[in-house]
């Protein structure tokens, strides 16, 4: 009978084990049986199944050995998620990484938008505020370019904007955060079972800013209703999260038996989550609760171990409002020897973080653009004796075939000599064009740092911090291009595109700019001179635009003419070229503008060799007999 029933064990257990398999195989199949090419469908396939870290890996696996790319993206974000609740940040960037690199390779624009907000959330997590805004706006602007945005698409935009909001919670902003939460929830008002996640998240962040203004009890009001909307999703990470500010706001309120009530049953939950940033700030509040009621042993325990977890996990916010918890409990205790020492290590840790995370992100760009200013001038010093030493060589070398052939009449020897000129002078050309380009880094920069400093002056730090990360993109941009000779098509058009929205700011956003491209041209092939275009938008901004009234409107469009020729157009509608010259003429102190000139120069270098020539025309636009603007056709010669 033992025999029958270890038998009829074994048995079971070995069914049991096969049905798991073939449930895990059958899983995987199904995937590649459909193989979603949208990032969004693959995931609605998932949350059918809500798969396990082991299972995930298996399909990883199995996504790179067919090739499957959305799959592997999508597998790097769910293990990146996963390191990322338990604070392990390394391995959670690694993955991400992985992802958004896959993304970009394979132009997967939804899996790049999910990405880039996801390593936000990570950077944001450790306090590393300038690189969480960089990732998070990156996403805002690529999602906010997609026309009639699906669910999760709007879902993506919401995370942005909130997450832009909860970065100016950190820099104490709390105006400026309500009005991103306030953006990001009105996307998800319905109230449908999809969105209930950003209702919540929201709802709940909505409350944090009231609170920090003062306005208790439409904070608590918000706190309660994104608990509403947790306990309908049944979000656990989010219900740890109300109930903590709850906990918070009832201190607050003097209610210290109600909020030891709310965070008690709390902390065995956030242990079981395993999601080390709720744990810490469990054990903080618990902990800060009980130095209210005198439970000063318990106290110190919490807030304690919510100090060794936050600094094993790298939480500095909980490390800096823990310090100073027990500032005050050894201050209840009077031992103000050990009182001082951690409201000091408090304000260590507070300054040590803030300065991460400032405001001072202006006077950084400055310093950065002063030292570049400075590189540039001893780079063209350098270049100008490189210069002067190649000209004295090939006059030296000139001398030596007149003598040479003077003496020997060899043409071998001439014809020598002056292929050595041609090679000198080209280096010169080279060298000069280099000087040319770190001539016009400082020349972007400066106009772009007194259109913001206006920003920081009026204190719209709003748009100070839109536009500033505009312009670290643009700078980016310059010094790269500044290095090379030649850049695509589709890189300068993103450059301009930069440009012009920094142009715009001195205008009050009062001019339109559009580009129009033709579909069936690849402009990642097309290779121009680097910064070929500026100088034409430039002159369309300042002698057409500038002194119009009304609607102002640059224009832009790429066609192929030919095999052989790409035809660029800027078209503005501005007052002509009659009267912007009489208007230079008028004007007392008259600058001849070179920047047309050197770029004529640049375009001759740069299709010198090709077989065919660059050409630049000029048409004035007429309405009825009127000049209503003026058109640059530029056409320059296909490899």
């Amino acid at each position: 009978m033992k025999r029958f029933v270890l038998c009829l064990l074994v048995f079971l257990n070995f069914y049991c084990f096969s049905q798991e398999e073939t449930k895990e195989i059958g899983f995987i199949h199904e995937v590649f049986l459909k193989k979603p090419k949208s990032y969004f469908e693959l995931l609605r396939f998932f949350k059918k199944y809500n798969p396990k870290v082991e299972e995930i890996n298996v399909f990883l696996e199995e996504s790179k050995k067919r090739k499957y790319a959305v799959g592997e993206i999508f597998s790097y974000n769910f293990l990146g998620k996963h390191y990322r609740k338990k604070s392990l940040f390394e391995k959670a960037l690694r993955n991400y990484n992985q992802a958004l690199h896959l993304a970009k390779r394979t132009k997967n624009v939804e899996g790049e938008i999910v990405t880039l907000n996801q390593i936000g959330v990570v950077y944001r997590r450790q306090d590393k505020i300038r690189s969480a805004l960089n990732y998070h706006q990156s996403a805002l602007e690529l999602a906010q370019q997609r026309k009639n945005p699906s669910e999760e698409m709007k879902r993506s935009i919401s995370i942005s904007q909130n997450s832009i909001g909860n970065i100016y919670l950190t820099l104490k902003q709390y105006e400026l955060a309500l009005e991103q939460f306030e953006k990001s929830i009105s996307l998800h008002r319905e109230g449908k079972q999809g969105n209930l996640r950003s209702l919540a998240i929201n709802s709940e962040n909505i409350g944090y800013a009231q609170e920090k203004l003062g306005y208790l009890d439409d904070a608590l009001k918000n706190y309660q209703l994104s608990l509403k909307y947790n306990i309908q999703g049944n979000f656990t990470e989010g219900k740890i999260k109300c109930y903590n500010s709850i906990s918070s706001i009832l201190v607050s309120m003097k209610e210290y038996e109600k909020a030891l009530e709310i965070i008690e049953p709390v902390l065995p939950m956030a242990m079981e989550f395993n999601d080390m940033y709720y744990l810490a700030e469990t054990y903080k509040n618990l902990g800060y609760v009980q130095l209210n009621l005198n439970k000063i042993e318990e106290a110190k325990k919490n807030l304690k171990e919510g100090i060794r977890v936050a600094t094993a996990y790298k939480v500095k916010t909980e490390i800096t409002e823990s310090y100073i918890y027990l500032s005050e409990l050894y201050n209840k205790q009077g031992d103000y020897k050990t009182a001082f020492h951690y409201y000091k290590k408090s304000k260590e840790e507070e300054a040590q973080t803030f300065n991460e995370r400032n405001l001072l992100y202006v006077n950084d760009l400055i310093t950065k653009y002063d030292s570049e200013v400075k590189s540039n001038q001893i780079r063209n010093l350098a270049r100008e004796n490189e210069i002067t030493k190649l000209k004295l060589t090939r006059n030296r070398n000139f001398l030596i075939i007149i003598l040479v052939s003077l003496a020997l009449l060899s043409v071998v020897w001439y014809s020598f000599n002056r292929q050595r000129l041609l090679k000198d002078e080209k280096k010169i050309l080279m060298l000069e064009q280099e000087a040319l380009q770190s001539q016009m880094n400082p020349h972007f920069i400066f106009n772009a740092l007194n259109s913001i400093k206006l920003y920081i002056i009026n204190n719209e730090q709003k748009n100070a911090v839109y536009y500033l990360n505009k312009f670290s993109k643009l700078i980016r941009n310059i010094l790269e291009s500044s290095k090379v000779k030649e850049v695509s098509l589709h890189d300068e058009l993103k450059t301009m595109r930069l440009y012009m929205s920094i142009e715009n700011i001195r205008f009050s956003n009062e001019i339109t700019y559009e580009e129009k491209i033709n579909p069936n041209l690849n402009i990642d092939i097309v290779k121009v001179p680097p910064l070929v275009l500026q100088p034409f938008l430039e002159n369309a901004i300042w002698h057409g635009l500038s002194s119009k009234k009304g609607e102002k409107e640059v224009k832009l469009s790429v066609d192929k003419i030919s095999n052989k020729f790409i035809e660029i157009a800027i078209v503005d509608n501005g007052i002509g070229r009659n009267a912007a010259q009489k208007i230079k003429a008028s004007k007392s102190l008259k600058r001849k503008s070179i920047g047309i000139d050197l770029t004529k120069k640049r375009l001759q270098n740069f299709t010198s060799e090709y077989k065919n020539n660059y050409s630049l025309k000029y048409y004035d636009l007429k309405k009825d007999g009127l000049i209503v603007g003026t058109k640059v056709c530029l056409r320059i010669p296909l490899s």
